[in-house]
């Protein structure tokens, strides 16, 4: 009953994330294309205006011997103009909405569609005059100027109605949530929508963000803010799932959580991983690692932080990677992995495969496979073989000259030959090519809140561990090169740890 209803919650948290994904995919799109056609419409009216009254409107390009349509050069034109205001940013979701940015970046994006255009008009020897090229710009400017202001009062009126807006779960302290929400009230051109809060605060005695369960009054002052209620959350792990059924974009930290501390680290990569933008209200912030975008509005500075390899599209490319790469291992490889299962059973007679249980992502158990490098009964035994050696069932036990291991098991294991059926696991997806190792119950347990973020991916056949020393690396390095990994992993990186993962394989260090 309990495995049922852990389904139905995971179903209905996949629902709410494509969901949300999709809407805000949907606004983005078709406000932007909207935006866009609209902006090349005025700079096409512009420059036919300033064209017809110069009498321009004969183009010829030197360069081919041939005349040009007017409409093609306008429309080139155009496209040029949509290019370079694209260029400055005017097309960002923040920027839509707020007419002191907005303005300042046309200006910019105009003179810059200007020196674009000339250059195009040299490179094809267009005898269109300078007089000429500036003024339809100016004119462009101007009429996509009045175009913009009306643009953003139906954007703004959307927004006050739930439309153009990233829906946002505000964190921090009653004071802090409240300072916030009033801030958002007054800031239409920021399209965040508050859906829910969650108050939380430090534990005096351990340091760590706790939720905040005093909250008597919260409602209230909620409702005298914003004019209406909305959820109150209860911090806990489970906070980004939760603010992604709640069909949250964005997660707004007021204050609690200093930048730089575990706390807020920990917290941005729960968050991130599950394609939740973090948004900080704040003089200064910064986090190591992640992508950040400042904007000041009205003397408030305002700073979005993303781990860009979280989005859809950066997903996607990774489990594309993760098909093509597995499915050529398991091909190129067929011959070695016959040959090392008949090697195993020609040894003990037992079984060439070994399977076992490990947690994968998000701490969802999942069977890994191996080829069989110890005994049969060498399970049973860990805890015992353990204590002989003076170590614990714990996150990090290594055991040198372990006596479980076999003679073919030592040689598989030095050249990582026992990791090839993992390729099989990478291609139906329960692992990735690279990343962390996956690990048992037992040693998830022992983890603290930092070292648990190494849940938030994939676990990898190979990764930072397995080459840079692997068990003769100290607990500390270990940790330090898994969450180091989440924060920062790419196609291209993992492509370089395939590579340094064949060297390790010709030069074997670290593996017992």
């Amino acid at each position: 009953m309990r495995e049922k209803m852990e389904e139905n919650d995971k179903a209905r948290l996949g629902q709410a994330t494509q969901h949300r994904l999709l809407s805000v995919a949907y606004w983005r799109f078709s406000v932007n294309m909207s935006l866009t056609v609209l902006d090349m419409t005025m700079l096409i009216v512009a420059s036919a205006t300033v064209l017809a009254l110069r009498h321009e409107t004969d183009i010829y390009s030197f360069r081919f011997g041939i005349p040009m349509d007017l409409s093609a050069y306008l429309l080139i034109c155009a496209v040029l103009w949509a290019v370079c205001l694209h260029g400055v940013g005017v097309y960002h979701r923040h920027v839509m909405g707020d007419g002191y940015q907005l303005n300042a970046l046309l200006i910019k994006g105009a003179v810059i569609a200007v020196m674009v255009t000339c250059a195009f008009d040299f490179i094809m020897r267009i005898g269109m005059s300078l007089t000429a090229i500036v003024l339809s710009f100016v004119f462009g400017l101007l009429l996509t100027m009045v175009e913009r202001f009306f643009m953003r009062l139906l954007i703004t009126q959307g927004r006050r109605k739930g439309r153009y807006s990233y829906s946002t779960v505000v964190v921090g302290s009653q004071e802090g949530i409240t300072r916030a929400l009033a801030f958002l009230g007054q800031k239409q051109q920021l399209n965040y929508r508050p859906v829910a809060v969650c108050p939380i605060r430090l534990d005096p005695a351990t340091g760590l963000v706790e939720a905040d369960t005093n909250i008597e009054g919260l409602d209230k002052q909620i409702n005298d803010v914003l004019g209406l209620s909305i959820p109150i959350m209860t911090y806990g792990d489970d906070f980004a799932e939760h603010a992604v059924s709640l069909h949250a974009q964005t997660v707004m930290v007021t204050d609690v959580m200093q930048r730089f501390s575990d706390n807020f680290n920990t917290f941005a990569l729960r968050a991130e991983s599950m394609n939740l933008e973090i948004a900080l209200v704040t003089s200064a912030a910064d986090v190591s690692g992640h992508e950040t975008q400042v904007r000041v509005i009205q003397g408030t500075t305002v700073m979005t932080i993303c781990l860009p390899q979280y989005s859809p599209a950066a997903m996607l490319q990774k489990r594309v990677f993760d098909i093509v790469v597995s499915a050529l291992a398991i091909v190129i490889s067929s011959p070695i992995m016959v040959l090392v299962a008949i090697a195993i059973k020609l040894e003990d007679h037992g079984p060439a495969l070994y399977t076992q249980e490990r947690i994968g992502l998000r701490g969802k158990p999942f069977k890994i496979h191996k080829f069989r490098s110890m005994y049969v009964d060498a399970d049973a035994k860990l805890a015992e073989v353990a204590a002989v050696n003076g170590q614990e069932l714990g996150a990090c036990v290594k055991i040198k000259n372990d006596p479980r291991v076999t003679k073919v098991g030592r040689f598989i294991r030095k050249t990582s030959l026992d990791e090839l059926p993992q390729f099989f696991d990478s291609f139906i997806g329960t692992m990735s090519v690279v990343g962390p190792r996956p690990q048992r119950q037992f040693e998830v347990d022992g983890y603290d809140q930092v070292y648990a973020t190494r849940l938030l991916v994939k676990p990898g056949i190979t990764g930072p561990w397995q080459v840079s020393g692997r068990n003769d690396l100290s607990e500390a390095e270990s940790r330090q090169l898994d969450v180091g990994y989440v924060q920062s992993w790419s196609v291209m990186g993992d492509i370089v740890y395939i590579f340094r993962t064949v060297g390790t394989m010709i030069n074997p260090s670290g593996a017992y």
